[in-house]
């Protein structure tokens, strides 16, 4: 860990917003996914919540250009589960769903707290979804085609999102707590060693103003 990189760490997690996420229902394919994580390490996601079985978003971290260990991953096994844990954490549930009820993207304030709803690649946003959603947005279409793929969808959505986040100050000041921060700042630095100190059940040591442990969780004492 040289002072350089943790610097550049330490000012991406500054910026790190806990209350814009991503709702990926049964999203499956490893391209998708590796773009989505990229696309959401790039504006500031601290952790996007998938359904369904997680081995993709597993695979695809190591094909995402390593931005994917920098954003958290939460799996659900079921939507509803998930959508209500969203919900009674304070968010709306925006769907990225073209139906009679869908407004422009740009027209959802993203500065409150926000999970956009993915559908899957086959069927897209399912009925079930639909009706569990606060809010339906979706892209204009000037062609012939009536949808994006998925990851290309989230992308304009979530670079509106940060456009109004930043206009609106959200991206100047931390807005994780102090403890969240320090636990994922060592994780980020130190992913081995935060490894094994969960392993054993130690706590992270400090951190030196360049990144270095201020001491060694392994040793033995006299």
């Amino acid at each position: 860990m040289t002072p350089e990189r943790f610097r550049t760490l330490r000012a991406a997690l500054l910026r790190r917003q806990p209350d814009l996420t991503v709702l990926a229902d049964e999203v499956h394919k490893p391209h998708n996914i590796a773009a989505l994580l990229r696309t959401c390490d790039a504006v500031g996601v601290f952790e996007i919540h998938a359904v369904g079985p997680d081995s993709g978003f597993k695979r695809a971290r190591g094909i995402s250009g390593g931005t994917a260990p920098r954003v958290g991953a939460r799996s659900h096994r079921a939507l509803m589960p998930a959508i209500k844990t969203l919900k009674t954490s304070g968010f709306q549930i925006v769907a990225a769903h073209l139906t009679d009820r869908s407004e422009d993207y740009r027209a959802v304030d993203y500065t409150v707290p926000t999970a956009l709803l993915l559908g899957s690649e086959l069927r897209g946003v399912s009925a079930e979804a639909a009706t569990l959603a606060d809010r339906h947005a979706s892209l204009p279409m000037r062609g012939l085609a009536t949808s994006l793929n998925v990851s290309v969808a989230a992308a304009l959505f979530l670079y509106e999102a940060a456009r109004q986040r930043e206009a609106a100050g959200l991206y100047a000041t931390c807005r994780l707590s102090d403890e969240q921060f320090a636990r994922t700042l060592f994780e980020w630095c130190h992913p081995d060693i935060a490894a094994r100190c969960r392993l054993r059940g130690l706590p992270y040591p400090p951190l030196t103003v360049d990144g270095d442990l201020a001491a060694n969780p392994f040793a033995v004492p006299a």
